[in-house]
């Protein structure tokens, strides 16, 4: 049996965990995400994008579909907080791998300059905090948040997932790999892996 890197993880009840999650809507038609690692999940994983009003119903009035509220680092959380630790049979969230206040969603363009003054590109930045430092699972759940964010954010969103500053002993390392898109795509080719990313992502 593999060495398990952290035995005894500190571990947050889900009751603490912050969370606004939505209720689907039952007139949602399941839609596939476009993005850089969209081709490495089955579509039977994929579930109707909830920020996009043109995954709702075509009967649905503007009106309902003006009241979409824009994305925010709460509801990037509550797509990220409920996948599964590779090692442990708990989630990133309860782990305190993932939290609130590490996510911030920057405008890269000057929104004022646009309609609804909504920048048309928006980079989206996740740092994750390992349970350990020599935690050597990083880059997978490095990898886990980001094919998740892919999976359900509108293309406009730039995805950043990196390694939390002084959380890891060879963090600079991790982010070169996580940040390569090249290399995210080379190594989702591997069996293995994407047979771990399915397992981790099954409970998001």
């Amino acid at each position: 049996m593999a060495e398990v890197l952290n035995a005894n993880p500190t571990i947050r009840s889900a009751a603490d965990l912050p969370s606004r999650r939505r209720e689907p809507s039952k007139k949602s038609k399941a839609q596939r995400p476009f993005g850089l690692l969209s081709s490495t999940i089955p579509d039977c994983a994929y579930t109707p994008d909830p920020f996009n009003p043109s995954s709702s119903s075509d009967s649905e009035s503007s009106e309902d579909e003006e009241e979409v509220e824009p994305i925010d680092e709460q509801e990037i959380y509550d797509l990220i907080a409920n996948i599964q630790d590779p090692e442990h049979p708990l989630t990133l969230g309860s782990l305190s791998v993932v939290n609130l206040p590490d996510i911030s969603l920057t405008p890269t363009l000057d929104p004022s300059k646009f309609p609804g003054n909504v920048s048309p590109i928006t980079t989206l930045t996740v740092l994750i905090t390992p349970t350990v430092t020599h935690c050597s699972l990083a880059t997978v759940i490095g990898l886990g948040v980001r094919v998740r964010l892919e999976q359900a954010l509108p293309p406009r969103f730039r995805v950043d997932v990196r390694i939390k500053e002084g959380t890891h002993s060879t963090a600079e390392q991790v982010n070169k790999q996580l940040g390569d898109k090249e290399r995210v795509a080379a190594a989702l080719e591997n069996g293995t892996l994407m047979g771990v990313l399915r397992k981790m992502l099954e409970t998001a």
